[in-house]
């Protein structure tokens, strides 16, 4: 057998110029003791943490391969959850950035969280238009509510009553009970989808922002009603209406269930509407914390900030406006007005100021600071975030922004990159600025303004850069001053591609003026300056019939290839500029292609989506491979080898053999199109750039890559990905309802229940051991030693129902009730015995209790008919209640504990609260006598 050819993996090394992501929200985060300081924001799978002060970059969220939807901080501002584009949800600690929760229920994006007041549940709305409840604590699901036909956009709870209420596209808002789980109401006034929602004074007034510039405000008032039995017939059915009925919201009416006798009433009236100053959708709606302030969006750049008034400033209002009818009546000589004098929604709600950012906002988020100023947040569509101050003292509060990151990124998309020679420097170049950075900190060390760019490189000494753009023009800029030295009108389209000369004394351009010229570097006397400067200049040129898109030359300088729009590639001798040969053979035109160090192979790569490998000496085609979904935009040999890199538009950078015409490796990373890439002149990092304004940088690893291991990683990602896809488990009994179970099965759920399954295996062998072997030693009269299982020495010798009660407390909580649903009924009776034997030890006893009427719930037909488990069942009724009924007691006992030494505490701190005042008051009385004393004195 011969020897396998040895690849080595590239992995992933870093991300950086991306200062935030447009996708998700931006959100205020209590760090270091501070709030209104740092901000939270997406970063493509990861989730950034800003000081908004330095505009450093303080915490990195580390995420897996999906990117960020959503993100909501908890109310103690310990916890930051994170929703994600499979629909997964994360909550992390922001003390450690470690992820402590992991939910998985949703099958697409999440794109509402919200926690309750005290941070116990969280509720998330997804595009799969379902809504989920989660306990937090207990880190399980709680309920799945479906209702919705379209993406959820908003989510609230109201804490008084323990309501939901949900917005989504399907221009329907739905109140549900938690209670009962159930939606009883739903308001359909809005022509369009409901894009946002906010609850203002104490939850007594809902607003919603729909497809148009009115802002609807809605009062809520909360009845507890009790039915009387003498009502009307007539009456109680005008009343009443059946669960989730649709009601017509512009007329202020009640809805009653039928069902219960004690009914929670939301009366839910349209009061009127705020018009706002855009006339498109909403984009974001939300308010501070306390509910003071509110602050919508649209698709445009205009932030509008309202003021809203709380109770007593709106009764000293009505009492102001009342004192001035009194009078105009007094002067009028007319009666005494009655008290009918109301303020307007607008006198209510007023609107403070409109804040102009620099581009498009995609989110925000606002903070009252204890000093009464208000801080604004907003992320921007071009990779900028800025904060704004508003001093609400002044007469015309006017926003003032304070700080903006910008540093870490470019505005638009990265067209091209370059490496420097020594591997230590990396150019980006996009739209309006050119970006220098060191690739060991990953800091931006120069930015220089540019025009559109599509192509660049290094100049041989790396002190200078030369970029070709949109309208035609070479610039050449010095690293050392950042400034721009020199710009050319070099051709009368877009430079499409430059390639240096390898005897680098100069440079070729391909322009889509269906021109290639050639330039020369040389010296020249600089006016300003007695030192000669750097300059280009042209020396040849090659006519061709078709737009240029690339150019290369090979290693010996003998040829240059130049790629074309009508879909081939001409190859010509460089001293003669005679053709040499023709590669055709796409389908659409060559974007991209290298030569490999020793001038034999030319790889193509094309918008046709194939690469095709050629011989240079003849121009014979190799092997053609289907490299990617979409376009091929960027290809680049590894230097002194055959294997090269191709980057997509797919979102995937693929390593390849040119020799044996094998795919090598995927690199995923990215999660939009790949523009372009650049290797390293030693072949160690590979830098690749995206429209999602992300750049990633891969480094080769020293560890071997062997083929036949990474197609079965992929076949494995490949069952993984379709274990998820398929068809949820369906309970028993259970219709598809407007509640559901919260988790869905994923592979972890499916290798938790294996795990559980093999355990019960391995008790089952050990039971039927241990009876045989105690046949043994009453057969021949003497105690003979029992071999002990290696999965149980391992675990420290421990018993085989210890064992199975060990792996089933490893079971995540989230994926419990998953995983038991998987679960074959015939593993079923051992687990019930089991259980029934650690609730009588009193170990885990919640857990083992929520287990066992989940299994009773799911399995109830075949437990109750099966007469083997009557006394099981018997047994379990009598353990759990007494044991139940024990830690009820005992949690009862430690919560007056707590509660009385809260007691004491508050007491003990009243008391030194009065003595440090009575210390300070008496030092103020002895200075100041003191000081009665000078001025005497001095009199």
């Amino acid at each position: 057998m011969g020897l396998t050819r040895q690849y080595l993996r590239y992995e992933p090394a870093a991300l950086f110029g991306l200062v935030a992501s447009a996708r998700a929200g931006v959100a205020f985060v209590a760090l270091r003791g501070e709030r209104g300081r740092y901000v939270a924001v997406p970063a493509c799978e990861h989730v950034f943490v800003w000081d908004t002060r330095k505009g450093e970059k303080v915490l990195i969220l580390k995420g897996l391969k999906q990117q960020v939807s959503c993100l909501c901080p908890s109310p103690d501002g310990l916890h930051l959850a994170v929703g994600y584009e499979d629909g997964a949800i994360r909550v992390f600690n922001l003390l450690s950035g470690e992820s402590t929760v992991t939910f998985n229920g949703h099958r697409a994006a999440v794109t509402a969280l919200q926690y309750d007041h005290l941070g116990g549940r969280l509720v998330s709305g997804s595009k799969d238009t379902e809504v989920i409840v989660w306990d937090v604590i207990n880190e399980s699901g709680l309920y799945r509510l479906r209702g919705h036909k379209d993406v959820i956009t908003q989510v609230l709870f109201l804490e008084e009553k323990n309501l939901l209420v949900t917005c989504a596209k399907d221009t329907l808002v739905k109140w549900w009970d938690l209670d009962t789980q159930h939606c009883f109401k739903t308001l359909v006034g809005h022509r369009a989808e409901v894009w946002g929602m906010a609850l203002l004074s104490k939850e007594k007034r809902l607003i919603t922002g729909s497809g148009d510039s009115e802002l609807r405000v809605w009062d809520l008032t909360y009845i507890q009603e009790v039915k009387d039995p003498d009502e009307p017939e007539s009456k109680k059915s005008k009343g009443s209406s059946s669960p989730g009925a649709e009601e017509n919201p512009e007329e202020d009416e009640t809805l009653e269930l039928d069902e219960h006798p004690e009914e929670r009433i939301v009366k839910c009236s349209k009061v009127g509407s705020i018009m706002r100053e855009g006339r498109d959708r909403v984009v974001t709606l939300g308010t501070d914390r306390m509910g003071k302030f509110l602050a919508c969006h649209g698709t445009d750049a205009v932030l509008e900030v309202f003021s809203v008034l709380s109770e007593e400033e709106i009764q000293k209002k009505l009492e102001k406006k009342m004192k001035k009818a009194r009078k105009k009546a007094k002067q009028n000589s007319e009666e005494e007005p009655e008290r009918s004098v109301e303020l307007s929604l607008q006198e209510e709600i007023q609107r403070v100021t409109s804040v102009k950012a620099s581009a498009k906002i995609k989110s925000f988020d606002l903070i009252l600071s204890p000093k009464g100023e208000l801080k604004m947040v907003l992320l921007l569509q071009n990779n900028v975030i800025e904060l704004y101050h508003l001093d609400l003292s002044a007469q015309v509060p006017q926003a003032v922004r304070v700080s903006r990151i910008t540093i870490g990124g470019h505005r638009s998309d990265v067209r091209t990159l370059a490496f420097s020679s020594d591997n230590i420097a990396i150019l980006s170049a996009a739209a309006e600025s050119v970006k220098i950075w060191n690739r060991s900190t990953l800091q931006c060390i120069r930015t220089m303004e540019c025009e559109y760019a599509l192509c660049s490189l290094f100049v041989p000494g790396d002190r200078q850069v030369i970029i070709g753009t949109k309208t035609g023009k070479l610039q050449l800029y010095d690293l050392a001053s950042g400034s721009l030295i020199e710009t050319l009108d070099a051709h009368d389209g877009a430079v499409w591609s430059i390639a240096l000369s390898p005897d680098q004394h100069g440079f070729v351009t391909g322009g889509a003026d269906k021109c290639v010229k050639f330039w020369e570097f040389e010296l020249v006397k600089d006016e300003s300056s007695v030192q000669k400067r750097l300059s280009m200049k042209h020396v040849r040129i090659l006519q061709l019939d078709e737009d240029v898109l690339c150019v290369r030359y090979s290693p010996n300088q003998k040829l240059l290839a130049v790629s074309l729009l009508d879909c081939t590639v001409k190859v010509f001798y460089v001293d003669t500029l005679k053709f040499f040969l023709s590669l055709y053979g796409h389908k659409l035109p060559v974007l991209c292609m290298d030569i490999c160090y020793d001038g034999t192979l030319i790889a193509t790569g094309s918008a046709d989506r194939n690469v095709k490998i050629w011989g240079l000496d003849f121009g014979d085609c190799h092997r053609s491979l289907f490299a990617h979904d979409d376009s091929v935009m960027y290809l680049q040999f590894v230097p002194k080898s055959h294997l090269f890199f191709t980057a997509g538009k797919d979102g995937k950078i693929k390593q390849w053999d040119a020799d044996k015409f094998e795919h090598i490796q995927t690199l995923e990373g990215h999660h939009q199109e790949v523009w372009c890439l650049a290797l390293s002149p030693n072949g160690d990092y590979v830098v690749s750039a995206s429209h999602d304004k992300s750049l990633r940088l891969w480094e080769r690893t020293r560890e071997p890559l062997i083929l036949e291991e990474e197609r079965e990683m992929q076949r494995e990602a490949e069952y993984e990905e379709s274990v998820a896809k398929e068809e949820q488990p369906v309970v028993a009994g259970e219709t598809q309802g407007e509640t559901g179970l919260a988790g869905k099965k994923t592979i972890e759920t499916i290798k938790a229940a294996e795990r559980i399954m093999e355990a019960i295996e391995l008790y089952r062998e050990e039971m039927a051991k241990l009876k045989e072997h105690n046949a043994i030693c009453k057969a021949a009269g003497k105690e003979v030693p029992f071999p002990v299982n290696p999965i149980l020495r391992a675990y420290g010798n421990i018993t085989p129902s210890a064992y199975v009660l060990e792996v089933f407390k490893k079971v995540k909580s989230s994926e419990l009730e998953e995983s038991l649903l998987v679960l074959p009924f015939s593993y079923v009776p051992d687990l019930l015995r089991l259980f029934n034997e650690y609730i009588q030890l009193g170990s885990d006893v919640e857990l083992l209790c929520r287990a066992l009427l989940f299994l009773l719930k799911i399995h109830f037909g075949q437990i109750t008919s099966n007469q083997m488990l009557v006394t099981v069942i018997e047994n379990l009724k009598k353990t759990t209640i007494s044991r139940v009924s024990e830690a009820r007691d005992v949690l009862g006992f430690n919560m007056a504990g707590l509660q009385f030494l809260k007691r004491e505490i508050e007491a003990k701190d009243e008391v030194t609260f009065f003595a440090d005042a009575t210390e300070r008051f008496e030092e103020k009385k002895r200075k100041r006598k003191k000081k009665e004393k000078m001025v005497l004195a001095m009199l």
